[in-house]
């Protein structure tokens, strides 16, 4: 995690480099996964949130073979269609609730135009297509979770039962991912773990819409940085030549990832999981800076955004050489969130967090913002 300004890699040696970005969060303001959740079952939100912490302690604290940060979006997926989800349904929902980032279509705009850029989700295909045509972005370059729902059979049987699993669930206590906490018998934890457990790996795949659980397979944390080494490929560069951009557990992967073979690995206001895998931290109101880091990382590889993170003020930046149109975006900016970009060193990294989870719930609501 702490950054070093020497040994600059190949994306130093004039090399164009590869951008690659989370959607949710460095792109829009959505938790489409919560909120369909939030659409299409009664207490959706509750719910989504016990099955997101879940999903926290199994990829995070127990780190369980097999099982991966942004799994959630799997697990949720055969009580989306007992309420009656439909992959119409999900697609008209999400291109009517696409929320951009302020900027988020000029600084994605700016930076097609300079190097090959990827954006690649957890979130399910139906949003990132949506979210792909409201910013222009070509499909062919967003990687998402594909999920055909309406091919699964689900018997009324199967309906009934996993609404009393609902209602079930939601009377459950939200699981703290903190091994401290959740080896604390007084709180409870255990038997909610034991109970979601076999709701999940022994219930739900006993039933007809159990097909679910084995077919679907979110693109989040392993799968993501997966998807990083195929973008890389695709443009015949080395990992060396990205810039990865993420924000949540799901981006600790490729973030770690671009890190150790010497890219550049930001965190847009970003939770605790992002920071600690992230040498540079955002936290904006705007997409703006991830324009600016972008065109430093064309310019000047991990290299150059290390140096202008290290002191980032307006009167520096001038010295980098910034487009006017970047330098003019950089002086509108308007926002009730300070501006900040920095590198996270041992030292700063509470700071950080206190700064960039504040930015999160500021920015994209007090639920949405505390999910991992």
């Amino acid at each position: 995690m702490m950054a070093t300004l020497d040994k600059p890699k190949a994306a130093d040696r004039g090399k164009v480099g590869v951008f690659i970005t989370d959607c949710e969060g460095p792109v829009t303001l959505n938790d489409n996964a919560y909120e369909l959740s939030c659409h299409f079952i009664p207490g959706g939100g509750e719910f989504f949130t016990r099955i997101s912490r879940y999903d926290d302690v199994l990829a995070d604290v127990f780190k369980r073979p097999g099982y991966k940060a942004g799994d959630t979006l799997k697990l949720i997926l055969p009580f989306l269609k007992a309420y009656g989800a439909t992959d119409e349904g999900m697609a008209e929902y999400s291109r009517r609730n696409v929320l951009l980032i302020p900027g988020a279509v000029e600084a994605l705009g700016y930076v097609r135009e300079i190097m090959p850029s990827y954006i690649i989700s957890t979130s399910y295909r139906h949003y990132v297509e949506a979210v792909c045509d409201a910013l222009g972005f070509p499909h062919g370059n967003a990687y998402s979770t594909q999920v055909n729902l309406d091919r699964y059979e689900m018997t009324e049987e199967e309906r009934v039962r996993l609404e009393e699993l609902c209602r079930e669930i939601l009377e459950m206590p939200i699981l703290d991912p903190s091994p401290e906490l959740l080896s604390d018998p007084s709180r409870g934890f255990k038997p909610v773990i034991e109970r979601l457990d076999e709701i999940f790996w022994r219930i739900l795949p006993s039933m007809r819409c159990g097909e679910i659980l084995s077919d679907v397979n979110p693109i989040g944390g392993e799968g993501k940085a997966e998807a990083v080494r195929d973008a890389v490929s695709r443009n015949k560069c080395s990992l060396a030549d990205a810039v990865y951009i993420g924000d949540s557990i799901t981006d600790t992967a490729p973030l770690k990832l671009v890190r150790e073979a010497g890219g550049a690995s930001i965190s847009f206001n970003g939770n605790e999981y992002a920071l600690r895998e992230a040498e540079v931290a955002v936290i904006s109101g705007t997409a703006t800076p991830t324009a600016i880091l972008a065109h430093l990382f064309r310019h000047g590889g991990r290299r150059l955004v290390l140096e202008a993170a290290y002191e980032w003020t307006s009167e520096r930046l001038q010295g980098f050489n910034l487009p006017s149109r970047l330098i003019n975006a950089l002086k509108s900016y308007r926002s009730e969130i300070p501006l900040e970009v920095s590198i996270v060193t041992e030292e700063n990294l509470m700071s950080l967090l206190e700064k960039s989870k504040r930015a999160r719930k500021k920015l994209r609501g007090e639920a949405v913002g505390s999910l991992g």
